[in-house]
């Protein structure tokens, strides 16, 4: 996480707190993001000092003209000081702000194969008895766990994979004087 991402991220965060566009601006940022990723290229071209200033807002303009006024003039902002590459490190502290305040906890769900529906339910019920948030689950296939789950949420990890067992045993194993 960059200080730009932070320093920006939360003050496009209180700007709309402040006007009660939270949620608004969060849903925008999140598709602008998915565009910009599906088009690296793009991107480049606003991060690209080759092109003047006033053309890089023009195609601001033109492809993001539809969004609410002040995210398209913070991605304007960002354009013209030439921090555009850093707009993933803004959306992510906005999220950080927008989860905190709405008592969320996004938790990826990595498994082995992926859950079923009824099971992503009754996992993220349970996880939201626990924490006393909201949990907005998600599920991660990795297939080298083999079994079981590992739960990643607010940068800590809580892993039950077959996987990790085997590591512990093996590491038992190996510090075991016979």
């Amino acid at each position: 996480m960059s200080q730009i991402g932070t320093v920006y991220g939360q003050a496009l965060y209180d700007l709309a707190l402040e006007e009660g566009l939270t949620e608004l601006i969060l849903q925008q940022l999140q598709l602008i993001k998915s565009c910009l990723d599906a088009e690296p290229d793009y991107l480049e071209l606003l991060s690209s000092v080759a092109l003047p200033k006033p053309e890089r807002c023009q195609l601001l303009d033109e492809s993001f003209g539809a969004a609410h006024p002040y995210l398209l003039n913070f991605m304007k902002i960002l354009t013209e000081k030439g921090y555009m590459r850093r707009f993933a490190d803004c959306l992510h502290t906005y999220q950080q702000c927008y989860y905190r305040d709405n008592n969320m906890l996004p938790v990826a769900a990595v498994t082995a194969i992926a859950l079923n529906p009824g099971q992503c339910q009754r996992l993220q019920e349970k996880l939201s008895t626990i924490t006393g948030k909201t949990v907005l689950l998600s599920n991660k296939v990795d297939t080298r766990l083999m079994g079981g789950i590992r739960l990643d949420y607010d940068g800590k990890q809580i892993d039950d994979s077959i996987a990790h067992r085997l590591d512990s045993v093996r590491q038992l194993l190996k510090n075991t004087v016979l």
